[in-house]
């Protein structure tokens, strides 16, 4: 038996290769990618017409089939292995509807390494924009918490342990600043990808007078790629969007575990509703933090599917191959899965966190994350040097530990007595200076400068966000609405010509 898709070949393809290849790669792709398939094709058609390279009596009766495969769905096509992947079997289908002439003079100028690449690029926005309107509604409603929460004081941490009083607002804000430049970096991504590989032909383009203008247009970009070698031989803008997934990744899984650890009965800062909790087969008593170990195990994913596309294309020559532009983005278009789901865990988890506000404050009274505040002072109204009133105040610190004191019992008796010690004479301050650098609230609010934690910058900060947010969203909104108008252009042109006289 010989092959189905070409004389070349005198014997048909082996078992062990249609089942363990070709049979996979078709229930993986020709479902997902016949729509993309669809449009491809139409587009190429009346660019043919529009050229006159192909007559009006043929392209109508491509134009009719394509249309019926299009109502049809890919569901009528019967998908046979031996024809290789999803491009030969929509052929051979386009066949039996077109007639065998005029179903084989579509595929003139062209091949299935630039309409492959067009593919990726296609459904790579679409996934993209999903997931940049995902993020995005993390970003708002961790904005919409700061908000609530701009005034909730909670003990901030450096290496985990007690530093500085914060806000839940705030930190909250950082979050959402982050996860910002996570959606900018998808949106920059997003720019680089919008360019049409189609025309470019195997690698070197075609000797026909095609215009790759008006197929890009039609399918939604903004031009075509510039060099036809460059448009088969790279998918850059997957490895580079991958990484961006990463970061991503990355950030989510931070948030999760700074979540997973103040969720915990020692710390006692914030609680889930049991509607994002598991429990145990055998202790009545666990409420297990479900959601949060799967976000910070999935992150561990996507840097693995990273490194698996880079790794997979590393040793690959610079043109079209299969383990370069196939294999590589099997990665991808997990990555691109795998972290919509994530970010949708993402939004439910920020959005239900309640922090534990008297737990919150009560820590942050007694923990002595009020001591820089308590330096700073010892600085304006003492007379001393910063380093002079670092030691002072480490003292102090060491003689309330040493006597079971929390920081809210600090006086002004143990602070002379710990100068005294350290410097010779007695600080000096007044009960009510010490009692208002210990005073968390009072810590806060006295942080007012450019980046702070004081009410005012808190609701700046979301403020700014979401103006920065909504310039970012106006762009991928215009995005889909030009691919929506071309979209609708390319069907209505296509039906035009399907009933066109011959």
């Amino acid at each position: 038996m010989e092959s189905k898709v070409s004389r070349r070949l005198k014997e048909a393809i082996a078992p062990e290769v249609r089942e363990f290849i070709f049979v996979p790669r078709l229930s993986r792709e020709f479902h997902a990618n016949f729509a993309y398939l669809t449009s491809i094709n139409q587009a190429h058609l009346l660019m043919l017409h529009d050229t006159g390279l192909m007559d009006t009596a043929t392209a109508a009766t491509l134009a009719q089939a394509l249309v019926r495969m299009e109502e049809e769905g890919p569901d009528a096509v019967e998908l046979d292995a031996g024809r290789e992947e999803a491009y030969f079997n929509y052929e051979a289908r386009l066949m039996e509807i077109a007639g065998r002439d005029a179903g084989g003079r579509l595929h003139m100028a062209r091949s299935r390494n630039d309409m492959g690449a067009t593919v990726d690029r296609m459904k790579t926005r679409t996934k993209v924009l999903d997931l940049i309107d995902a993020l995005a509604a993390v970003h708002a409603a961790a904005l919409a918490r700061a908000s609530d929460y701009a005034d909730v004081v909670m003990p901030g941490y450096t290496h985990l342990q007690p530093a500085q009083p914060i806000t839940y607002g705030y930190y909250l804000t950082a979050v959402a600043d982050t996860l910002l430049r996570d959606i900018d970096r998808l949106n920059l991504g997003l720019r680089r990808l919008d360019a049409c590989p189609l025309g470019a032909g195997a690698l070197a383009g075609t000797a026909f007078s095609i215009d790759r203008q008006a197929t890009a247009a039609w399918l939604g970009f903004a031009a075509p790629v510039p060099n036809a070698l460059d448009a088969v031989a790279s998918r850059d803008y997957g490895l580079e969007l991958m990484s961006s997934i990463a970061i991503t990744a990355v950030t989510w899984s931070r948030v999760a575990q700074d979540y997973y650890v103040w969720s915990t009965p020692e710390f006692g800062l914030i609680e889930f509703p049991d509607s994002v909790a598991s429990t145990s087969s055998i202790m009545p008593q666990k409420k297990n933090p479900a959601v949060l170990e799967y976000l910070k195990g999935k992150a561990g994913h996507m840097v693995g599917l990273l490194t698996a596309a880079m790794a997979t294309v590393k040793g690959t020559n610079f043109t079209h191959t299969a383990d370069s532009s196939r294999e590589s983005m099997r990665s991808f278009y997990e990555a691109l899965d795998e972290s919509q789901r994530c970010v949708a865990l993402l939004r439910l988890i920020v959005d239900r966190a309640q922090p534990r506000t008297e737990n919150m404050l009560q820590q942050t009274r007694g923990n002595f994350s009020t001591a820089t505040d308590l330096a700073d002072a010892l600085v304006r109204e003492a007379g001393m040097s910063f380093r002079d009133a670092h030691h002072v105040v480490g003292a102090v610190v060491r003689r309330a530990l040493d006597a079971g004191i929390q920081a809210d019992r600090i006086d002004t008796a143990l602070i002379d007595a710990a100068s005294e010690e350290e410097l010779g004479r007695p600080a000096g301050l007044t009960a009510s200076t010490v009692a208002d650098c210990l005073d968390p609230a009072r810590n806060v609010a006295s942080r007012k400068i450019l980046g702070g934690p004081a009410h005012a910058r808190v609701l700046e900060s979301v403020q700014r966000q979401a103006q920065a947010r909504d310039r970012i969203l106006e762009e991928t909104h215009s995005y889909r609405s030009r691919l929506s108008d071309a979209a609708q252009t390319l069907k209505r042109q296509t039906q035009e010509l399907a009933a066109a006289r011959h």
